[in-house]
């Protein structure tokens, strides 16, 4: 298959002002294929946060799609929905669009209030389409 592998960025806990630069630094190593990852395929991180290959098979540097889980995000905010602009911001910047995965209803209505809901590609279940 000729279709790259996404990378999976997972927001869990609570999202600080200070958590989204660290972010879209470690989205930005992995969508430059640069060796961010260790022998489990998870990118260094403090906290919740962490940018990892949804397969560790297909270099990082084909990836066309950002998925960002954020179904363990339990305190949608100001700094969640800034980091998920920005996050969209550095994918773009690299060729990649960001989409949302398991994002709850006081999130998606915190997207909407700030007119970002269709930016980030929001509604994905579970599991996105193959």
């Amino acid at each position: 298959m000729d279709a790259a592998q996404p990378i999976v960025v997972r927001i869990a806990g609570r999202v600080t002002p200070a958590d989204v630069p660290r972010l879209c630094e470690e989205l930005s190593a992995q969508l430059r294929g640069a060796d961010a990852a260790d022998a489990t395929g998870a990118a260094p991180a403090t906290g919740d946060i962490a940018a990892t290959r949804a397969t560790g098979a297909v270099p990082a540097t084909r990836a066309t799609e950002a998925i960002c889980d954020v179904g363990e995000l339990t305190h949608p905010n100001l700094a969640a929905v800034d980091a998920l602009a920005r996050l969209q911001l550095t994918a773009r910047r690299l060729g990649c669009r960001i989409r949302l995965r398991n994002a709850g209803h006081e999130l998606l209505s915190l997207l909407d209030l700030v007119g970002l809901v269709g930016l980030v590609g929001a509604g994905l279940g579970p599991e996105p389409p193959p």
